[in-house]
This record gives structure tokens, C-alpha cells and sequence, in this order.
């Protein structure tokens, strides 16, 4: 029997409102602002409930072993363990494609566009590094020298986010490209300065991987999941190498195709006529058989249509801004504050290191190096970028947060010292927070009255 006109309208309507249902979602996702606040809120439900009366339960959950096995052989590590060390690969994975994405086509493909943020990236780990270093002269504490140098970008730019569009984008595009200067050297410090000592058998473990790696590349193997045992086997040979396992996630990222394995137009080609099939009425084209099969064809013109660095990280960016993030910031911002000890040998030195070298060491060192750079020729300030710009980059630089934090852990085994150092980096976090937001304020509002 036909449908009437207004039976297809009530029919469409539920697919219209399932339609911007999911255009709400995807906003969602990809609003920074959003990803900084869940971040926030995942640091302190850990802080509640680590200083609640059920606070044992809260390190006796992380503490708890997690054990994969398979026939007769078995891996058990802590929960903390799992989140650290190899949830965390996966967020690694997504700054190494950041990162080959940037240098391929972003802010950081040319040495002109990527000489400010450079210059003012590593004026915001040096000073803040001696900051430190001036607060901590003994070899006990020394070794967290790397803790008040790191940014966190998700929540950095969420505060930015924050103010609207009364900040030019120029200078968010300066805060992406100096907090991806920031992730390299914190990469290449985590992997020279603390990593343990090295294991030749790990090295063939991960050039074994590596090579798979390419392999598949080479073959025009474009689906993500094929890639994953070899990815394994990478991890598994950083992780016997010494060097932390981690950075697995960097280097597979950093290999990951910023063009796709085939020409762009064939897949434009294979779209165009899979749709055309589709939208033929002919018995032949309308069977079930024929149906699948172009469709199976749109999804692999649609696949290869982008970069797999692009691909890829579009892919996990949800995942690891929602999931994974908040889940180590859940699994490690719980510090008990009754069980810091400030009479530990070292432990107000550490805090108040950390403190002044994010709030304090990250601007002063961005604004000078920014300011050195301009004077002596090499790079000018980016179109609609001013000094007050520059400076409020500097103060959200301050939030070091994750990174900070993970650094942190790696720096100190001293379980005191530890929670002093986290606790100087959520107090930090929060100050640059607060500081940021209302120079930006103060900013944006001055403007507008001039």
C-alpha cells in the first residue's frame, strides 16, 4: 500500500531528531573546553575519595592485580599498572600522529612557523627546570628537575577555550604548536634522563616490531586493526629495553602515513560509482548481494579518502580526551593529604620547586625566549598576536597536569616525595588555571573598551 506524504514526514522526523542528536555528540567531542572540564572532575573525585573515610578502598583498588593469560602463560600487573603504563601508550600514540601531523602540515612544517613556539617552548622548560633546580640542590630530590616543564595540552587549551572567541585564534594556534614542542622534549627527556638500564634482547623485540610495522605499510595495508599485534610486540620490546614502554606509543605514531596508501582519486572514483550503482533501480543493481558490496566499497572509498595519521587520530581523540585521560588522572590525582609528611627531607622544597616552576617558571620563561627571538630577528610575533598574548600563553603553560603528574612518577620513588610532587602540580594547575582565565578576562575586556 503507498505511504502518504505525511507518513514519510512522521517517519523522517524520528530520523532528523536521531540526526542532530548526533550532531550534539559530535560537538561534544571535539569541544576542548568540555575534555578539560571532565578532567578536572575525574582529579577531584580522586582527591575525595582518597581523603574520604573510605579512602583504603581507593588505593586498594589500584592496587589490585589485573591478569591477562592465555593457555599456560600469564601477565599480572596492577590495575595502576595497566593505566599507566600501557593505557597511557595509547594517549603517546596520539601525540606521535599530533606531532607527524604538525611537522607534514601544521605549525610545524616549516622552520619560520615553528621558530617562535620552539624558542618559547624551550624558554618554558629551561627556566622552569632551574626554578626547580634553585629550590632542590640535593641529589635526593634533584631528579625531579623535568616535573614543572611539562604542559598538558587538553586542559591548557580547554581553559583557552574557556574565554571564547574574544582570544584571536592565532593564539591558540601558538598555545597547540608550543605545547607539541613541549610533548617532544618531554618525550626525549623521559627517554633519556628516566629510563632504566637497557636490555639488548628488548631492542630485537622492538625493531622485530617495527618492521612488521612497515611491512603492512608497504603492502598497502590500510585498516587500523592489523596493526595492532605488532604495536603489541613494540610496547613489549620497550618495555624489556628499559626504556619506558610508553614511548612505543611516540614512535608509532611518528611512523603513522600522512597520505593515504592509494592516489585520492581512485577512492573518489570507486564513491562515485558505488553510489551510482545504489541509486540504480535495475533488478541486477538492486539485489541484496550487489547492495553489500557497494557499500563495502563506500567504506573502504571513505577510509582511504583520508590520511591514516588523520584517520587514526580522529578516531582515538574521543577515547583518549574522555576515557583515558580522565581514567589516569582518576588512578593518580588521589593524593591523601593527611599522609603528606612537609618534616620529609625534601618534601616543602619539592612542592614549592614545582609550584613556582609551573606558575611562575612557564611565563617568565616563554615571554622572555618569545621576546630574545623577535629582538634578534629570527621570528616575528604570528597576525593578531600581541605581547598580552604571549603572556597568557605563558600562564596557561603552567598547567602541567597529566603530564606533569606522569612525570612525576617517574621521577620519584619515594612515595612522600611523590605525593608532595603531585600535590605541587594540582595546586599549580589550578593556580595557572585561575591566573590564565583572568588575565584573559582582564585582556578581552580591555579591548573592548579601547
Amino acid at each position: 500500500m503507498p505511504t502518504s506524504p505525511d507518513v514519510l514526514r512522521d517517519l523522517a522526523r524520528p530520523h532528523a531528531l536521531t540526526h542532530r542528536a548526533l550532531q550534539v555528540v559530535e560537538k561534544f567531542l571535539h569541544v576542548e573546553a568540555i575534555s578539560g572540564l571532565v578532567l578536572l572532575c575525574a582529579a577531584i573525585g580522586a582527591m575525595v575519595w582518597a581523603n574520604s573515610p573510605w579512602s583504603a578502598s581507593y588505593s586498594a583498588l589500584w592496587h589490585a592485580p589485573v591478569t591477562l593469560g592465555i593457555a599456560d602463560w600469564t601477565f599480572t600487573r596492577s590495575l595502576h599498572f595497566w593505566v599507566n603504563d600501557i593505557l597511557m601508550a595509547v594517549f603517546f600514540l596520539v601525540v606521535g600522529m599530533e606531532i607527524r601531523r604538525e611537522i607534514h602540515e601544521g605549525a610545524l612544517a616549516d622552520a619560520r612557523s615553528a621558530a617562535l613556539p620552539l624558542a618559547a617552548a624551550l624558554g618554558g622548560v629551561v627556566v622552569p627546570a632551574l626554578i626547580y633546580l634553585g629550590f632542590n640542590t640535593d641529589a635526593s630530590v634533584r631528579h625531579g628537575w623535568a616535573v614543572p616543564m611539562a604542559t598538558d595540552i587538553a586542559f591548557a587549551v580547554g581553559v583557552l577555550a574557556l574565554l571564547g572567541r574574544s582570544i584571536p585564534s592565532n593564539i591558540r594556534i601558538f598555545l597547540l604548536a608550543l605545547a607539541i614542542i613541549d610533548d617532544i622534549i618531554a618525550v626525549l627527556v623521559i627517554a633519556l634522563f628516566y629510563s632504566g638500564g637497557l636490555q639488548p634482547d628488548g631492542a630485537l623485540w622492538a625493531a622485530l616490531g617495527i618492521a612488521a610495522v612497515m611491512a603492512l605499510q608497504m603492502a598497502g595495508i590500510g585498516t587500523a586493526w592489523a596493526y595492532v599485534v605488532p604495536s603489541v610486540v613494540v610496547w613489549i620490546g620497550f618495555y624489556r629495553l628499559g626504556v619506558h614502554p610508553t614511548l612505543a606509543g611516540v614512535v608509532l605514531g611518528l611512523m603513522t602515513p600522512v597520505r593515504s596508501v592509494l592516489a585520492r582519486e581512485p577512492a573518489m572514483r570507486v564513491a562515485r560509482d558505488a553510489v551510482s550503482e545504489l541509486d540504480d533501480r535495475s533488478p541486477a543493481a538492486a539485489s541484496m548481494h550487489s547492495k553489500q558490496a557497494r557499500v563495502r566499497e563506500l567504506g573502504w572509498a571513505q577510509r582511504e579518502m583520508l590520511a591514516p595519521v588523520t584517520r587514526i587520530q580522529a578516531l582515538l581523540h574521543p577515547w583518549v580526551a574522555f576515557c583515558i585521560m580522565p581514567i589516569f588522572a582518576f588512578a593518580n590525582a588521589g593524593i591523601p593529604l593527611g599522609g603528606i609528611d612537609f618534616a620529609h627531607p625534601g618534601a616543602p622544597t619539592v612542592l614549592m620547586g614545582v609550584i613556582a616552576g609551573l606558575v611562575l617558571g612557564k611565563p617568565v620563561g616563554i615571554v622572555m625566549a618569545s621576546w630574545l627571538a623577535v629582538q634578534s630577528g629570527l621570528c616575528r610575533l604570528p597576525t593578531g598576536v600581541t605581547w598580552s598574548g604571549v603572556l597568557l600563553v605563558g600562564m596557561l603553560a603552567g598547567i602541567g597536569f597529566t603530564m606533569a603528574i606522569f612525570i612525576a612518577m617517574l621521577g620519584f620513588n619515594d612515595e612522600a616525595l611523590l605525593g608532595t610532587a603531585k600535590l605541587g602540580v594540582l595546586m599549580a594547575s589550578v593556580a595557572s588555571a585561575l591566573i590564565g582565565l583572568s588575565w584573559g578576562y582582564f585582556r578581552s575586556r580591555s579591548m573592548r573598551v579601547t
